[in-house]
């Protein structure tokens, strides 16, 4: 028999605008300033500068993590039990001892709901906070961060640590609010960022050419900035041009014992170098770990993992996401800085008969902390299977606009189109106001 493989998912500038501009250039504004007033527009009080999206790609089991049900038949609360956390009242997996720790900067949301069950239809949801539509490729949060508050900066503003999830792409917004990817896995020895130093030593004879040559990058960098023609040409430039820069990916500068406190595997690393990315001033970082679509073996594959030991997706994410609140907090960081942890949506209640769940989008938690959100608590609840909301249903459209508040963004801000169409970047949501403190 085939063994499965742990990380696979089951599915496999507009003419009329250029024209207002340039009537603007008589007062001396260009193109470049022109949007960066258009962004500003949409900005408001900011209770985060920055956040960390932790996508579980896949769509975590919440009966597995967050929203165990210990008196439901045995085939709906699964193989796991319920321990006590630091806020009394709350329970976790006995599988999140650390997490459960730190409960009091963590905020639990029960009662997710969301009537998209395929996977790139629920994530495109959750990420944007639209409905796929075939009319319209709406931006993802972190490009959507990228457009409203970042800038030209050596340090890139949105990065994704792993490939990300495609429904989280820049869809109508300009490719400067792409994401710079890190591929690769962080923990292996030797581990590097692709494209961050030049490939040769250059010799005097070429160092002149070489001068020459940057003069003509310069000045193509600078028509990339004021047009946005080649967006990706320019952020390579600047992280090749600038140590800083670089030197914020490269987590061979972190003591041994920080880099074991995260955990010594992909996810802890990827933590690490997400922390270290907000600390240089990077708006969003999304770090994804995929695995977590449970359709068989749950028990193997959340708690052991194919290696043995506790090398299963849970473990890991306890030992990452706990070390991320406390080294975030230890730094100063963790009020200014919003960590997201979600996949696309959860797990059904009954175990089938392969010792999985399926797709199960009705019921499903999410975790919030830092950049403001009240933590301690818990938002909703599901019912006495995990089914469905028992009380309080929140969309994912709420979800990105309490996001979105904590950042500094309006909600009814409306952006443009490439055919010019006026589009609001939340539409259907509502804030959830028992997250805001």
């Amino acid at each position: 028999m085939t063994r499965p493989e742990p990380n696979r998912r089951c599915d496999g500038v507009l003419r009329r605008d250029a024209l207002r501009v340039g009537g603007l250039t008589a007062f001396g504004l260009s193109l470049n300033q022109w949007f960066q007033q258009r962004a500003i527009a949409g900005q408001r009080e900011a209770a985060a500068d920055s956040c960390i999206l932790i996508w579980l790609d896949g769509g975590p089991s919440h009966l597995e993590t967050f929203d165990l049900k210990p008196n439901a038949p045995q085939e709906v609360r699964g193989p796991f039990q319920p321990i006590a956390t630091s806020v009394a009242g709350i329970q976790i997996s006995e599988h999140l001892e650390r997490t459960a720790s730190v409960m009091e900067q963590l905020a639990i949301v029960r009662s997710m709901t969301s009537p998209l069950g395929e996977h790139n239809f629920a994530s495109h949801y959750l990420l944007t906070g639209y409905k796929p539509s075939p009319a319209l490729a709406y931006p993802g949060m972190p490009s959507v961060m990228t457009h409203v508050h970042g800038g030209a900066t050596a340090i890139p503003n949105n990065v994704a640590v792993q490939r990300p999830n495609a429904m989280a792409g820049r869809g109508y917004l300009r490719s400067s609010t792409s994401p710079f990817v890190v591929d690769g896995d962080p923990s292996r020895p030797g581990f590097q960022v692709k494209d961050l130093t030049a490939s040769v030593a250059l010799s005097s004879d070429r160092m002149a050419r070489r001068r020459a040559y940057r003069e003509q990058v310069d000045q193509m960098a600078v028509q990339a900035t004021t047009s946005g023609a080649d967006a990706s040409f320019e952020q390579a430039y600047r992280l090749i041009a600038s140590p800083e820069a670089r030197e914020a990916f490269d987590l061979d500068r972190e003591r041994e014992a920080t880099r074991s406190r995260y955990g010594r595997h992909q996810l802890g690393q990827s933590c690490l170098m997400a922390r270290r990315l907000i600390e240089a001033g990077t708006k969003f970082v999304t770090v994804t770990d995929r695995g977590w679509d449970t359709h068989d073996n749950l028990f193997t594959r959340l708690r052991e993992g194919f290696t043995g030991g506790t090398a299963g997706k849970i473990p890991k994410l306890d030992v990452a996401l706990s070390a991320l609140i406390g080294d975030l907090d230890e730094r100063g960081l963790l009020d200014s800085t919003l960590v997201l942890v979600m996949g696309e949506f959860g797990r059904t209640p009954k175990l089938n008969p392969r010792g999985g769940r399926d797709h199960w989008p009705r019921a499903f938690s999410v975790a919030l902390a830092g950049g403001g959100i009240r933590g301690g608590q818990v938002v909703g609840q599901s019912d006495s299977h995990g089914e469905r909301p028992a009380d309080r249903p929140i969309s994912p459209a709420d979800l990105v606009r309490t996001v979105y508040q904590q950042l500094g963004i309006d909600g009814d801000l409306e952006l443009n189109t490439d055919d010019g169409r006026p589009v609001q970047i939340n539409r259907d949501g509502t804030l959830i106001n028992e997250l805001i403190s």
